[in-house]
């Protein structure tokens, strides 16, 4: 047998005389040797001798209570040792989170403000769309105005303006589709 097993089936048996000093047995085995020690001396027994044997008993029972009392406290220092470090460990692991919890905070604000200079952004753009499809209009009303007798030059214009008014019209729709997804 290791020396590892030895040391921890005397722990066991330390645990379990311990447990079994502190039961009602205990106290009532206890109450009856003494009542018979106590009463030998009415059997003629020397009592010098009994209060001998019963110092002697008591003494010895005195040293190892008090050894495994000490064991006792040992161990449940041990334990509370074992808690503390076990309770540094989460106050250091609420302090990462805090910390994470923090972070994350200020990514939030960040990212919402974001948001809000896109929403300005898309804003402008509207109001730059706007303002675009009402000189498109103006100048298609022009047009509309002018004599029929158009030149190669118009026509390359009204083919441009034509072109505008599409990437104008794809623009819209663009904005609109962020608008709702916003």
């Amino acid at each position: 047998m290791t020396t590892r097993k030895r040391k921890k089936r005397i722990e066991q048996a330390s645990d379990w005389v311990v447990k079994w000093i502190g039961s009602l047995w205990s106290l009532a085995l206890h109450t009856v040797f003494f009542i018979i020690m106590m009463s030998l001396p009415i059997f003629n027994v020397n009592t010098d001798k009994v209060m001998l044997i019963l110092t002697t008993i008591v003494s010895l029972e005195a040293i190892y209570l008090a050894i495994f009392i000490q064991m006792t406290v040992n161990k449940q220092g041990k334990e509370l040792e074992e808690v503390s470090d076990e309770i540094g460990e989460i106050q250091e692991d609420m302090e990462e989170i805090q910390k994470d919890v923090e972070d994350i905070q200020e990514n939030v604000e960040e990212i919402q403000e974001d948001v809000d200079e896109i929403q300005k952004d898309v804003d402008e753009i509207q109001e730059d769309v706007d303002e675009i499809q009402e000189d498109v209009e103006e100048i298609e009303k022009d047009m509309e105005e002018e004599p029929a007798e158009l030149n190669a030059e118009d026509t390359q214009h009204n083919k441009q303006l034509a072109q505008i008014q599409k990437t104008l019209n794809i623009l819209i729709q663009e904005i609109n589709e962020l608008k709702s997804k916003k």
